[in-house]
């Protein structure tokens, strides 16, 4: 049972087309670590503009994935780069986030097989 995201809007939105889920999926693992990366890149460098970039592109992931907490999270990580905020002011913040993505891709890997 998945603990660390959660794939009803998913199975919702593809109509339970077990294709479209596993695109979603793939997608998730592949990709937002490197997004991250760049993320904490944007942070490290007080690139605040590429930080908002990989933020937002993220977002709606972490959103389709259930993973509300780290949605509420990411959204902290775009205003701060608003307001381009002092880099210690966010790292506590990107860290549970990368936390808790680890966490469903691990999980995910180990109930999709992928």
């Amino acid at each position: 049972m998945a603990i660390n995201y959660n794939l009803a809007k998913v199975y919702a939105l593809s109509d339970n087309d077990p294709e479209f889920v596993m695109q979603i999926i793939t997608l998730f693992v592949t990709e937002v670590p490197e997004d991250l990366k760049q993320i904490e890149l944007g942070i490290k460098e007080k690139d605040h503009k590429l930080a908002y970039a990989y933020a937002h592109k993220i977002k709606p992931t972490l959103d389709l994935l259930g993973m509300s907490v780290a949605f509420e999270e990411i959204l902290q990580v775009e205003a701060w780069t608003k307001r381009e905020g002092k880099r210690k002011e966010i790292n506590d913040t990107f860290a549970s986030i990368q936390s808790q993505v680890e966490k469903a891709i691990k999980e995910i890997k180990k109930d999709f097989e992928v």
